[in-house]
């Protein structure tokens, strides 16, 4: 029998709201097909569709297009969005999440290791907190996907991973385990000598030397394993060249030992993909001077990057365009320093933007990462299209991170991840009504939203 629900003519009282779901919305089977039918779909890759339908089946959007145009099988799912907006799921470029939990207490960060500057070999998948209550709270505002990035406070913190805001463990949800590295440069990982230990750099210069000689330490560390590799394929090559001897004892006296492996590094190790350009390092600096010593370094080892945090760039803008490289984008709400005009850092992805450069959105948080949509908005404000800064959290993040296969847009193929919401996804005034990951419905409570009920109430 068809199923048919209208999100608009619900009116139950929110404590009633997911009993409500439970009774009378059925399990989504793994081959049931679902079509979100009559709204208005923003496709992100193909324009907007008035009077619309999406199609889910086994995770995957199978069709999407005009009322008229697409079938939808009779045995099929029909949910009436009329009067409603339908987008693809939300990516965040940079946050927290799984990585805190509550800020003041210690034992819930696990944002950074101070004890080193340069980490590269670790992973913040041994890290990330799946069950964290925080990603209900972001994921009910339609972000779907985010990258998991360690704090800033290291040049080389450790390796990011992509995630998906809905699994039944950290296996399910991290979806690219080291998705890329981030490089900082800029103010915040000098240490204060006179509160720490001296061995960490304190000005620029020392950064850079410091980060130098460890890419230089990592070329050396593939060299010495090519020479090995080669040694042991031509001894290989002569042991099995070589004729049999018939005489044992001389065998043996002749015999010549097989080379040694060098020591692994795991530190070196980590770097390899990125120095041959395999995987994408995100180089983060704030001001000009701090950008250019850092892309120096970035040409000289021949590292494939995208840029982040040039919130205070203003002045080197056509340089960074000349580089042809994506930005993430943020924090947008940040202060202009004093020699800034008020609005620098707010019209900074629209001045990208009119450069041709690829910008993607950030939150850098996990409290608050359920605002990203708002950033992208409040950058519309200052002369980002609208139509670049939906992009901007959706399939341009989506093809920064190597995912646009599967995820960004509404198109056929790809994984069905959908927000349905009463208006604008970028308007503080909209309302999400009900976010599909996998094409799958994803409760649409937190423990916020368990608060707000259970006081309510009283």
């Amino acid at each position: 029998m068809q199923t048919t629900r209208n999100f608009v003519r619900c009116r139950l009282a929110p404590r009633f709201l997911l009993a409500y779901l439970c009774l009378c919305t059925p399990v989504l089977a793994q081959q049931e097909q679902v079509a979100l039918r009559g709204g208005k779909l923003l496709t992100v890759s193909h324009g907007t569709i008035d009077d619309g339908v999406v199609v889910m089946e086994n995770g995957r959007i199978t069709a999407v297009g005009s009322v008229n145009l697409v079938h939808v099988a009779k045995n099929a799912r029909v949910i009436d969005v009329k009067g409603m907006t339908v987008y693809p799921g939300l990516i965040d470029s940079e946050t927290a999440l799984g990585l805190t939990e509550i800020s003041a207490e210690p034992m819930t960060n696990d944002l950074i290791e101070s004890s080193e500057e340069i980490m590269p070999h670790m992973h913040v998948y041994d890290a990330f907190h799946a069950e964290s209550e925080l990603i209900p709270v972001t994921r009910l505002n339609g972000i779907t996907n985010a990258i998991v990035a360690p704090a800033n406070r290291d040049t080389l913190p450790g390796q990011d991973s992509f995630v998906q805001l809905a699994g039944r463990s950290a296996e399910e949800m991290l979806l690219v385990r080291d998705v890329a590295l981030p490089l900082n440069f800029s103010g915040e990982q000098r240490r204060d000598e006179r509160g720490e230990s001296r061995k960490f750099p304190s000005t620029r210069m020392g950064l850079a030397a410091q980060l130098r000689q460890t890419f230089l330490d990592a070329q050396d560390y593939a060299q010495r394993w090519t020479d090995y590799e080669k040694r042991k394929a031509d001894y290989e090559k002569a042991k099995s060249e070589a004729p049999a001897k018939a005489d044992d004892k001389n065998q043996g006296k002749d015999k010549k030992q097989p080379p040694s492996p060098p020591k692994h590094d795991l530190k070196l190790e980590a770097l390899l993909p990125y120095l041959e350009g395999k995987k994408l390092v995100v180089l983060a600096a704030e001001e000009a001077n701090d950008l250019e010593t850092a892309v120096g370094l970035t040409r000289e080892f021949n590292l494939k990057f995208v840029l982040n945090h040039i919130s205070h760039a203003q002045s080197v803008l056509d340089y960074v365009a000349s580089l042809k490289v994506p930005v993430i984008v943020g924090p947008i709400y940040e202060d202009p320093k004093p020699d800034e005009r008020y609005d620098a850092v707010y019209s900074l992805p629209a001045q990208l933007n009119k450069r041709g450069v690829k910008i993607a959105f950030a939150s850098y948080d996990a409290h608050n990462s359920r605002n990203l949509p708002y950033q992208a908005g409040f950058a519309t404000a200052f002369g980002l299209p609208h139509e670049e800064a939906l992009k901007a959290v959706t399939l341009n993040a989506a093809e920064i991170w190597g995912v646009a296969d599967r995820l960004g847009s509404l198109d056929v193929g790809k994984t069905a991840n959908i927000v349905v919401a009463n208006g604008d996804p970028l308007d503080v005034k909209t309302d999400v009504k009900q976010v599909f990951i996998e094409g799958k419905e994803i409760p649409m409570t937190s423990r916020q939203t368990r608060l707000r009920d259970q006081y309510s109430e009283q």
